[in-house]
């Protein structure tokens, strides 16, 4: 019997099995979104907007998620380059311990921030009275919360940018003399922009998004660590119509975040 050879870009059954398994995949993510837009009418999201409540509730988001993308920044960018350039023992370790908080449940995350920072954690006491902060309870503690949960994204999408360097550059540059903070700043910082400005979003989607953690170790105040995420779930109880209006809310902002987006997530 003759091998039968398909020739590239001729349609068969798979691709026909794999474009009906696509189709659905993409029904089953659209559904309850289109679920959300048909559910609540234009007027109710305005209404929803102009509330005291959800105006605060929306700033905080915008104010924890910002300050935990910068902070975030702040820690990862290093950690980043560590994971991808330096050999050091336990690195596989570091490694599984940036991954964690993206596989953990969130509220556990919650639960081991308190234990960890909490007024009777390993480090709470010292936070408190050494350096006169508290972080329970607080918005302190939902930006700590939010970049506990959030971090790991920016960690991971630099991590694999600097890996895929071509290190001859960098090697050109220093044997010409360049600092390392020269090399970094002039030629790993700018190859690795997409990538780092994609994390960084990434980032700071996953932080304005965030529930579990922040309800655990810092609350549901109103003002102070009652961000959008909780203030939907706590509209569930008393206005299920008011809740779809907030989710429609954030569901505008991450549209937009990925149409900011678009060509950084799918780059190569």
């Amino acid at each position: 019997m003759k091998d039968i050879i398909l020739k590239p870009g001729t349609p068969g059954r798979a691709h026909l099995v794999f474009g009906l398994l696509a189709a659905a995949a993409l029904v089953f993510f659209a559904l309850p979104l289109l679920g959300l837009v048909a559910r609540v009418a234009p007027g109710e999201v305005w209404r929803q907007l102009a509330a005291p409540g959800v105006q605060d509730a929306l700033w905080l988001s915008l104010r924890v998620s910002l300050a935990a993308a910068g902070l975030s920044l702040v820690l990862g960018l290093p950690l980043a380059y560590a994971l991808a350039r330096l050999r050091f023992p336990g690195r596989g370790l570091a490694r599984a311990l940036v991954l964690l908080p993206m596989v953990l449940p969130p509220v556990v995350g919650g639960a081991a921030l308190l234990a960890a920072f909490g007024r009777r954690g390993l480090l709470g006491e010292f936070v408190e009275h050494g350096l006169g902060v508290i972080l329970p309870y607080t918005t302190a503690g939902a930006v700590v919360a939010a970049t506990f949960v959030a971090a790991p994204f920016l960690v991971l999408t630099v991590e694999g940018a600097l890996r895929g360097l071509d290190p001859r550059h960098e090697q050109a540059a220093a044997t010409l003399g360049a600092s390392r903070l020269r090399i970094a700043a002039t030629i790993v910082i700018p190859a690795i922009r997409p990538s780092l400005v994609a994390g960084l979003a990434l980032c700071w989607a996953r932080a304005l998004g965030e529930f579990g953690a922040t309800i655990t170790f810092a609350g549901n105040l109103q003002g102070r660590t009652q961000t959008m995420p909780l203030a939907v779930y706590e509209a569930l109880h008393d206005s299920p119509e008011g809740a779809i209006a907030l989710s429609l809310i954030l569901l505008v902002v991450s549209l937009a975040l990925l149409a900011a987006l678009r060509g950084h997530l799918t780059r190569p």
